[in-house]
């Protein structure tokens, strides 16, 4: 009778631990985000694309070249020990810069054409007495936006569309903000080469903004992803 009972209680105590394990589990993937999760996934699906010392940072997958297939862009980071810093109150951060990879899809396979490998600051710059402009991208309508937002600062974006094996540069979009006071909008075509300037006349705590149009002519050699060396010095006003 003895022996039963241990083993009743033996098994209930394996039963109690593999649900709490069970319980625990569920719980740590509950509190990982979307984005998290979609991020290891990509990392295992894209491997075989990442440079060697780079790790993926964000994969993003739409149609560029207009064929009905989904292409891929791939936001990579490097991973040299000596760009991790001592921060006075943030503690150590990674300060390795990020790069971009444009690949066309082939019947499934995936072609490069893109490679700049340092093209963006690391997500963990200085933002001095703000936090860093935080970059996004996505594909859509066939062109590949790279968004740059700064609160209640404002932000800004490059647009490109595929040409010769590349990324050519075609639009800027910029909106100068002091909160929810828009101060200025920057929009320039760089196929048209027309810029237009909207100063807004009225003062901040104005409902309503009340924008000045100007429009003038840019005069730009074409821009291409592939050869652009630091977004951050990429200056289009």
């Amino acid at each position: 009778m003895r022996k039963i009972t241990i083993s009743i209680l033996l098994a209930a105590t394996c039963f109690t631990g593999q649900a709490v394990f069970a319980q625990a589990s569920s719980e740590n993937i509950a509190t990982q985000s979307f984005e998290e999760i979609k991020l290891k996934k990509d990392n295992i699906k894209y491997k075989a694309y990442l440079p060697k010392n780079y790790v993926l940072f964000e994969a993003i997958e739409g149609d560029l070249n207009k064929d009905g297939k989904q292409d891929l862009v791939l936001i990579v980071k490097g991973t040299d020990a000596k760009q991790w810093v001592e921060h006075e109150y943030q503690g150590k951060l990674d300060r390795n810069r990020r790069g971009i990879l444009v690949l066309l899809n082939e019947n499934g396979a995936y072609k490069k054409i893109v490679q700049n490998l340092s093209a963006f600051s690391s997500e963990n710059e200085e933002g001095g007495v703000y936090f860093p402009p935080e970059l996004s991208v996505e594909i859509n309508k066939n062109k590949l936006f790279i968004h740059y937002g700064h609160g209640r600062y404002g932000w800004w974006g490059y647009s490109f569309r595929l040409e010769n094996n590349d990324m050519r540069l075609i639009g800027y979009e910029n909106s100068s903000n002091y909160g929810p006071y828009v101060s200025s909008e920057t929009s320039i075509n760089l196929l048209t080469r027309k810029k237009l300037y909207r100063k807004n006349m009225n003062e901040v705590g104005d409902e309503d903004p009340r924008f000045k149009e100007t429009w003038s002519k840019v005069n730009l050699e074409p821009i291409y992803l592939s050869k652009i060396k630091d977004f951050d010095e990429l200056m289009m006003e």
